[in-house]
């Protein structure tokens, strides 16, 4: 059995704002959502097949001061659609900013864009959706 990455935490300033931007305007699906006790909770969100984030409460000022800014200001995230322009609608009514035209690469459409914590995401419409 070979090792592999089986979640990213991303720090958020409240768990239900994650779930709400994550699940409802992204489009992940909520995998889990347990109680932990003293306010904790465990919040996996993503896909079934892998990519998945747990979302992390911050829990004191160095990882609130963080928040949006958990790698140096550079694209740290990707989410890969099969339907840019519906998905890129969607996630503008929610207010989401992007912050390109859609630009087409050789590996598919993209755009970046910012969830509403200040982290830079691409949003993507492979070519190939097995990239």
């Amino acid at each position: 059995m070979g090792t592999r990455l089986a979640l990213t935490t991303l720090v958020v300033p409240d768990y239900d704002a994650g779930v709400a931007f994550f699940v409802d305007a992204l489009g992940f699906e909520l995998i889990e959502d347990s109680d932990t006790g003293g306010g904790k909770r465990w919040v996996v969100v993503g896909g079934k097949a892998g990519g998945r984030l747990l979302l992390a409460r911050a829990a004191n000022d160095a990882q609130a001061a963080a928040i949006g800014n958990q790698t140096g200001g550079r694209v740290g995230f990707f989410a890969h659609t099969d339907d840019f322009t519906s998905t890129q609608a969607r996630l503008v009514d929610a207010g989401v900013t992007f912050h390109e035209q859609p630009r087409h690469e050789s590996y598919g459409t993209v755009a970046v864009f910012s969830d509403p914590f200040g982290n830079r995401w691409d949003l993507i419409e492979p070519k190939d959706m097995g990239q």
